[in-house]
Protein backbone atom coordinates (compact mmCIF):
# COMPACT_ATOMS: atom_id res chain seq x y z
CA UNK A 1 0.00 0.00 0.00
CA UNK A 2 1.55 3.33 -1.25
CA UNK A 3 0.71 6.64 0.64
CA UNK A 4 1.24 10.06 -0.20
CA UNK A 5 1.28 13.24 2.21
CA UNK A 6 1.76 16.83 0.82
CA UNK A 7 4.22 18.87 2.85
CA UNK A 8 3.17 22.05 3.62
CA UNK A 9 6.80 24.06 2.42
CA UNK A 10 7.39 27.96 2.54
CA UNK A 11 7.19 29.40 -0.73
CA UNK A 12 11.20 30.69 -1.56
CA UNK A 13 11.58 34.25 -1.84
CA UNK A 14 8.94 35.43 0.58
CA UNK A 15 9.61 37.81 2.65
CA UNK A 16 12.17 40.59 2.45
CA UNK A 17 15.00 38.13 3.33
CA UNK A 18 17.53 37.34 0.63
CA UNK A 19 16.03 40.01 -1.40
CA UNK A 20 17.51 43.59 -2.32
CA UNK A 21 17.03 47.52 -1.41
CA UNK A 22 15.75 49.33 -4.71
CA UNK A 23 17.23 52.89 -5.13
CA UNK A 24 14.84 55.49 -4.99
CA UNK A 25 15.44 56.41 -8.87
CA UNK A 26 15.81 52.23 -9.60
CA UNK A 27 12.85 50.68 -11.60
CA UNK A 28 14.38 47.08 -11.15
CA UNK A 29 17.39 48.04 -13.64
CA UNK A 30 21.76 48.58 -12.36
CA UNK A 31 21.42 52.31 -10.93
CA UNK A 32 22.21 55.54 -12.77
CA UNK A 33 25.46 56.84 -11.10
CA UNK A 34 24.96 60.72 -11.26
CA UNK A 35 27.55 63.51 -10.91
CA UNK A 36 27.09 65.02 -7.24
CA UNK A 37 24.51 67.98 -7.21
CA UNK A 38 23.45 69.84 -3.87
CA UNK A 39 20.82 67.68 -3.49
CA UNK A 40 23.04 64.32 -3.41
CA UNK A 41 25.08 63.14 -0.39
CA UNK A 42 28.57 63.61 -1.03
CA UNK A 43 30.31 60.58 -2.67
CA UNK A 44 32.44 59.71 0.91
CA UNK A 45 29.35 59.55 2.30
CA UNK A 46 27.83 57.69 -0.04
CA UNK A 47 28.35 53.91 -0.29
CA UNK A 48 29.52 53.40 -3.67
CA UNK A 49 28.24 50.30 -5.60
CA UNK A 50 31.47 49.75 -7.74
CA UNK A 51 33.18 46.69 -5.71
CA UNK A 52 37.03 47.43 -4.62
CA UNK A 53 39.30 45.30 -5.87
CA UNK A 54 38.92 41.18 -6.47
CA UNK A 55 35.89 39.78 -4.57
CA UNK A 56 37.34 37.19 -2.12
CA UNK A 57 36.22 33.41 -3.20
CA UNK A 58 32.71 31.94 -1.54
CA UNK A 59 33.29 29.49 1.26
CA UNK A 60 31.96 26.85 0.31
CA UNK A 61 29.02 25.40 2.67
CA UNK A 62 29.50 22.79 5.56
CA UNK A 63 26.59 20.01 4.35
CA UNK A 64 27.22 18.88 8.45
CA UNK A 65 26.62 22.67 9.56
CA UNK A 66 22.59 24.00 9.75
CA UNK A 67 21.79 27.57 10.49
CA UNK A 68 20.80 27.26 14.53
CA UNK A 69 16.86 29.22 13.26
CA UNK A 70 16.23 26.11 10.94
CA UNK A 71 17.61 23.17 13.10
CA UNK A 72 14.92 24.75 15.96
CA UNK A 73 12.06 24.98 12.92
CA UNK A 74 13.08 21.77 11.58
CA UNK A 75 12.51 20.22 15.09
CA UNK A 76 8.44 21.59 15.14
CA UNK A 77 9.01 23.70 17.73
CA UNK A 78 8.39 26.89 15.72
CA UNK A 79 9.12 28.89 12.64
CA UNK A 80 12.21 30.24 11.89
CA UNK A 81 11.24 33.58 12.67
CA UNK A 82 10.35 32.73 16.10
CA UNK A 83 13.37 30.72 16.49
CA UNK A 84 15.36 34.22 16.07
CA UNK A 85 13.13 35.65 18.41
CA UNK A 86 13.84 32.66 20.70
CA UNK A 87 17.81 32.83 20.01
CA UNK A 88 18.17 37.18 20.36
CA UNK A 89 15.92 36.29 23.67
CA UNK A 90 18.84 34.27 25.45
CA UNK A 91 16.24 30.88 25.29
CA UNK A 92 18.90 28.69 23.28
CA UNK A 93 21.63 26.55 24.05
CA UNK A 94 24.27 24.92 21.68
CA UNK A 95 26.00 21.84 24.00
CA UNK A 96 25.31 24.26 27.08
CA UNK A 97 26.38 27.45 26.00
CA UNK A 98 23.49 30.45 25.49
CA UNK A 99 23.95 31.70 21.97
CA UNK A 100 22.59 34.75 21.02
CA UNK A 101 24.26 34.97 17.42
CA UNK A 102 22.14 35.49 14.53
CA UNK A 103 23.01 32.95 11.61
CA UNK A 104 25.30 31.11 14.09
CA UNK A 105 25.28 27.39 12.23
CA UNK A 106 25.23 24.12 14.37
CA UNK A 107 26.38 20.34 13.87
CA UNK A 108 24.38 17.86 13.56
CA UNK A 109 26.14 16.07 16.56
CA UNK A 110 25.96 19.52 18.83
CA UNK A 111 23.29 19.25 21.42
CA UNK A 112 20.47 21.79 21.35
CA UNK A 113 18.15 22.90 23.97
CA UNK A 114 14.93 25.05 23.21
CA UNK A 115 13.63 26.63 26.57
CA UNK A 116 15.28 24.08 28.60
CA UNK A 117 14.59 20.99 25.90
CA UNK A 118 16.54 19.15 23.82
CA UNK A 119 15.43 19.02 20.45
CA UNK A 120 16.59 17.36 16.80
CA UNK A 121 15.97 18.79 13.90
CA UNK A 122 13.83 16.10 12.64
CA UNK A 123 10.29 16.68 11.60
CA UNK A 124 7.87 15.52 14.39
CA UNK A 125 5.62 12.97 12.35
CA UNK A 126 2.90 11.49 13.81
CA UNK A 127 0.85 8.04 12.02
CA UNK A 128 -2.20 6.20 12.92
CA UNK A 129 -2.36 2.97 12.20
CA UNK A 130 -5.54 0.47 12.10
CA UNK A 131 -3.42 -2.35 13.21
CA UNK A 132 -4.36 -5.92 11.91
CA UNK A 133 -3.74 -9.60 13.50
CA UNK A 134 -0.51 -11.44 13.40
CA UNK A 135 1.89 -8.19 13.77
CA UNK A 136 3.99 -7.41 17.08
CA UNK A 137 5.14 -4.11 18.25
CA UNK A 138 8.13 -6.07 20.30
CA UNK A 139 11.39 -7.68 17.91
CA UNK A 140 11.51 -10.28 20.91
CA UNK A 141 8.64 -12.44 19.81
CA UNK A 142 8.31 -16.02 18.56
CA UNK A 143 10.54 -15.83 15.12
CA UNK A 144 9.02 -15.13 11.93
CA UNK A 145 6.54 -13.19 13.85
CA UNK A 146 6.09 -9.80 11.80
CA UNK A 147 6.62 -6.20 13.15
CA UNK A 148 3.98 -3.49 12.88
CA UNK A 149 6.82 -1.05 11.71
CA UNK A 150 6.61 -3.30 8.08
CA UNK A 151 3.22 -1.35 7.78
CA UNK A 152 4.66 2.26 8.08
CA UNK A 153 7.95 1.68 7.01
CA UNK A 154 6.76 3.65 3.57
CA UNK A 155 4.95 6.50 5.48
CA UNK A 156 7.81 8.71 6.34
CA UNK A 157 11.72 8.68 6.52
CA UNK A 158 11.68 9.78 10.12
CA UNK A 159 12.18 6.66 12.61
CA UNK A 160 8.90 5.82 14.04
CA UNK A 161 8.29 4.32 17.06
CA UNK A 162 4.71 2.61 18.53
CA UNK A 163 3.35 4.28 21.38
CA UNK A 164 3.01 1.22 23.73
CA UNK A 165 2.50 -1.91 23.61
CA UNK A 166 0.88 -4.78 20.85
CA UNK A 167 0.63 -8.40 21.15
CA UNK A 168 0.16 -10.18 17.37
CA UNK A 169 -3.78 -11.05 18.45
CA UNK A 170 -4.63 -7.65 19.52
CA UNK A 171 -6.48 -5.28 17.00
CA UNK A 172 -7.26 -1.77 16.42
CA UNK A 173 -5.58 1.93 17.07
CA UNK A 174 -1.72 2.30 17.43
CA UNK A 175 -0.22 5.35 17.03
CA UNK A 176 4.03 5.81 15.92
CA UNK A 177 5.48 8.61 16.40
CA UNK A 178 9.36 10.48 16.68
CA UNK A 179 7.84 12.68 19.20
CA UNK A 180 9.60 11.64 22.52
CA UNK A 181 7.53 13.34 24.63
CA UNK A 182 3.94 12.00 23.44
CA UNK A 183 5.51 8.98 23.73
CA UNK A 184 6.66 8.75 26.75
CA UNK A 185 2.97 11.16 27.79
CA UNK A 186 0.94 8.08 26.95
CA UNK A 187 2.80 5.77 28.48
CA UNK A 188 3.39 6.87 31.75
CA UNK A 189 1.65 4.77 34.29
CA UNK A 190 -0.34 8.11 35.04
CA UNK A 191 -1.52 9.27 32.04
CA UNK A 192 -5.09 10.72 31.86
CA UNK A 193 -6.39 9.92 28.26
CA UNK A 194 -8.92 7.21 27.56
CA UNK A 195 -9.09 4.19 25.53
CA UNK A 196 -12.05 2.60 24.44
CA UNK A 197 -12.08 -1.39 23.95
CA UNK A 198 -14.02 -3.71 22.28
CA UNK A 199 -13.56 -7.61 23.93
CA UNK A 200 -14.78 -11.24 22.24
CA UNK A 201 -14.78 -13.36 25.30
CA UNK A 202 -15.23 -17.34 24.66
CA UNK A 203 -18.69 -16.90 26.88
CA UNK A 204 -21.67 -14.74 27.74
CA UNK A 205 -20.23 -12.32 30.72
CA UNK A 206 -22.68 -12.37 33.62
CA UNK A 207 -24.09 -9.49 34.65
CA UNK A 208 -22.56 -9.83 37.86
CA UNK A 209 -19.09 -9.94 36.91
CA UNK A 210 -19.74 -6.71 35.06
CA UNK A 211 -21.02 -4.99 37.73
CA UNK A 212 -17.87 -6.40 39.71
CA UNK A 213 -15.50 -4.67 37.17
CA UNK A 214 -17.32 -1.55 37.33
CA UNK A 215 -16.98 -1.21 40.62
CA UNK A 216 -13.06 -2.35 40.40
CA UNK A 217 -10.88 -5.55 40.58
CA UNK A 218 -7.94 -6.27 42.94
CA UNK A 219 -5.54 -7.72 40.63
CA UNK A 220 -1.88 -9.23 41.68
CA UNK A 221 -2.24 -6.72 44.23
CA UNK A 222 -2.84 -3.75 42.52
CA UNK A 223 -6.17 -2.32 42.20
CA UNK A 224 -7.64 -1.87 38.75
CA UNK A 225 -10.44 0.80 38.09
CA UNK A 226 -12.28 1.12 34.53
CA UNK A 227 -14.43 4.45 33.47
CA UNK A 228 -16.66 2.26 31.83
CA UNK A 229 -18.21 -1.03 31.02
CA UNK A 230 -21.27 -2.57 29.06
CA UNK A 231 -22.63 -4.94 26.91
CA UNK A 232 -22.12 -3.96 23.04
CA UNK A 233 -25.31 -3.16 21.68
CA UNK A 234 -27.39 -5.46 19.21
CA UNK A 235 -24.38 -8.27 19.57
CA UNK A 236 -23.74 -11.30 22.39
CA UNK A 237 -23.41 -10.66 25.89
CA UNK A 238 -20.18 -12.29 24.85
CA UNK A 239 -19.17 -8.80 23.27
CA UNK A 240 -18.16 -6.17 25.72
CA UNK A 241 -17.21 -2.36 25.85
CA UNK A 242 -14.72 -1.57 28.15
CA UNK A 243 -13.52 1.95 28.29
CA UNK A 244 -10.25 2.52 30.86
CA UNK A 245 -7.31 5.37 30.36
CA UNK A 246 -4.57 2.39 30.58
CA UNK A 247 -2.74 1.80 27.45
CA UNK A 248 -1.23 -1.72 28.17
CA UNK A 249 -3.25 -4.36 26.74
CA UNK A 250 -2.45 -6.60 29.13
CA UNK A 251 -4.54 -5.35 31.84
CA UNK A 252 -7.43 -5.47 29.51
CA UNK A 253 -6.93 -9.27 29.28
CA UNK A 254 -5.79 -9.77 32.59
CA UNK A 255 -9.18 -8.05 34.22
CA UNK A 256 -11.75 -10.97 32.10
CA UNK A 257 -9.08 -13.75 32.82
CA UNK A 258 -9.25 -13.10 36.56
CA UNK A 259 -12.56 -13.72 36.74
CA UNK A 260 -12.01 -16.96 35.01
CA UNK A 261 -13.00 -15.93 30.97
CA UNK A 262 -10.80 -16.11 28.03
CA UNK A 263 -10.15 -13.30 26.12
CA UNK A 264 -10.80 -14.08 22.45
CA UNK A 265 -9.90 -11.19 20.48
CA UNK A 266 -9.00 -7.23 22.19
CA UNK A 267 -9.47 -4.39 19.56
CA UNK A 268 -8.64 -1.00 20.46
CA UNK A 269 -11.42 1.37 18.65
CA UNK A 270 -10.55 4.51 20.34
CA UNK A 271 -7.25 6.02 21.34
CA UNK A 272 -6.98 9.50 23.08
CA UNK A 273 -9.51 11.14 21.16
CA UNK A 274 -8.53 9.08 17.61
CA UNK A 275 -11.23 6.62 16.18
CA UNK A 276 -10.76 4.46 13.33
CA UNK A 277 -13.01 6.32 10.80
CA UNK A 278 -12.35 5.64 7.32
CA UNK A 279 -9.38 3.91 8.31
CA UNK A 280 -9.51 0.24 7.31
CA UNK A 281 -8.32 -3.14 9.10
CA UNK A 282 -4.33 -2.75 7.83
CA UNK A 283 -4.44 0.95 6.58
CA UNK A 284 -2.53 4.34 7.62
CA UNK A 285 -2.89 7.87 7.81
CA UNK A 286 -1.22 10.65 9.20
CA UNK A 287 -2.71 12.94 11.77
CA UNK A 288 -4.40 16.63 11.33
CA UNK A 289 -2.73 19.63 12.83
CA UNK A 290 -5.92 19.87 14.79
CA UNK A 291 -5.52 15.68 16.10
CA UNK A 292 -1.99 16.45 16.77
CA UNK A 293 -3.17 19.61 19.20
CA UNK A 294 -5.71 17.64 20.52
CA UNK A 295 -3.15 15.25 21.33
CA UNK A 296 -0.76 17.08 23.18
CA UNK A 297 -3.76 18.84 25.31
CA UNK A 298 -5.08 15.25 26.39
Amino acid sequence: MSRHQDNDKPHPGSGRQGGYKKNSNSRGNAPIRKAPSKFSPKPDAAKSDVAKGPKSPKKPSNPNEIRLNRYISNSGMCSRRDADIYIQSGNVKVNGVVITEMGYKVKLSDVVQFDGVNITPEKKEYVLLNKPKNFSTSGDEEKGSANVLDLVRNATKARLLPVGRMDKTTTGLLLFTNDNEIIQKFTAPNQRSSKVYQVTLDKNLKFEDLERIQKGLTIEDHRVYVEEISYIEDQPKSEIGLKMKTSNVKIVRKIFEHLKYDVLKVDRVTFAGLTKKNLPRGDWRFLTEQEIINLKNA
